[in-house]
C-alpha cells in the first residue's frame, strides 16, 4: 500500500535528502586512485552521524556497512570492502541516511581516473535515462510510463536494463510501494498521485541484463562480467510540480520540474 505523503512531511524529508546528498559532495575528491572502499565507507558514516543521522543500511536485514559500494560489474548491494580503486574503474556509491524519522536516497556513479570510451559512454547513458525517468513522472500518469521512458532510451543505445531491481516508494520505511521498474509500458502499474515520494534509479548494463548474487548475499553482479553503472534520486509528486530532493549543491540539476 502506497503511503502518500503530507507537504509537512514532504517538508521534512527534504532534509534528510539533502544530507544524502551532501555526503556524496563530501566524498567525490576521496574517490580517486588507490582511494580504498573501506575507508570511503569509513568517512561516509562519520559525516552521517556528524550531521546528526544513521546511515539507513547499516544492520538492515543483515547488512555490514554504511554505503553500498558497487565496482565495475558489481550492479548494487556491493558490500565496502579492502578494494584500492584503479584507474579505469568506475564505483557507484549508494547513500540512504535516517533523519527526522526519514530516509533520503541518492546515488552516484564516478569515472576512476582515465576510463575507457566504453565506460564513459555507459555511465553517461545511464545518468541520462534517469532524467528520462524523471521527466516522464505526472500526476494522472503510471509507474510503467518511468519505465518505458527508460528502458526506450538505453535499449536505443545498446544497452541492458537489470530488471531484478528497481526504485521503490520511500519516507518513514527505507523501502515502500511502489516498486518503480526501470522497463515497463506507459500506461501500466500504480497511478502516479501528488503525495507519492519514491527513488528512480536505473541500473544499466554494458552486456546482458542477467545478474548473479554472490555467496555474502549481498553484491549483485552481472552474470558476464561486463560494466554496470547507476544513478538515483529520490523525488516527491505534488500537484504542479516534480521536486528531485536529492539533487546536490554543486549540481546544476534542476531541483524541480513544473507541470
Amino acid at each position: 500500500m502506497v503511503k502518500y505523503k503530507s507537504k509537512q512531511e514532504i517538508e521534512m524529508m527534504k532534509r534528510t535528502c539533502k544530507l544524502a546528498s551532501e555526503v556524496l559532495v563530501y566524498i567525490a575528491p576521496f574517490v580517486k586512485v588507490g582511494a580504498n572502499c573501506l575507508e570511503i565507507d569509513s568517512l561516509c558514516h562519520d559525516f552521517i552521524v556528524k550531521n546528526g543521522a544513521t546511515p539507513s543500511p547499516l544492520n538492515y536485514k543483515g547488512y555490514p556497512k554504511s554505503i553500498c559500494t558497487s565496482v565495475n560489474e558489481v550492479v548494487c548491494h556491493g558490500i565496502p570492502k579492502d578494494y584500492q580503486l584503479r584507474e579505469g574503474d568506475i564505483v557507484n556509491l549508494d547513500i540512504t541516511t535516517f533523519l527526522d524519522g526519514f530516509h533520503g536516497d541518492t546515488s552516484k556513479t564516478f569515472l576512476i581516473g582515465k576510463v575507457s570510451r566504453a565506460a564513459r559512454d555507459l555511465v553517461q547513458t545511464c545518468y541520462e535515462s534517469l532524467w528520462k525517468g524523471i521527466e516522464a513522472v505526472r500526476p494522472g500518469g503510471h509507474i510503467g510510463d518511468i519505465g518505458e521512458a527508460i528502458q526506450k532510451f538505453v535499449e536505443a543505445k545498446g544497452y541492458s536494463i537489470v530488471r531484478e531491481y528497481c526504485g521503490h516508494g520511500i519516507g518513514r520505511g527505507f523501502h515502500e510501494d511502489p516498486p518503480v521498474p526501470h522497463y515497463g509500458k506507459k500506461g501500466t502499474g500504480a497511478p502516479i498521485k501528488p503525495g507519492m515520494v519514491f527513488t528512480i534509479e536505473p541500473m544499466v548494463n554494458l552486456g546482458s541484463p542477467d545478474i548473479e548474487i554472490l555467496d555474502d548475499d549481498w553484491t549483485v553482479i552481472t552474470r558476464d562480467k561486463k560494466l554496470s553503472a547507476q544513478f538515483e534520486h529520490t523525488v516527491a509528486i505534488s500537484e504542479d510540480k516534480i521536486e528531485i530532493m536529492t539533487v546536490t549543491a554543486d549540481s546544476t540539476e534542476p531541483r524541480e520540474i513544473l507541470f
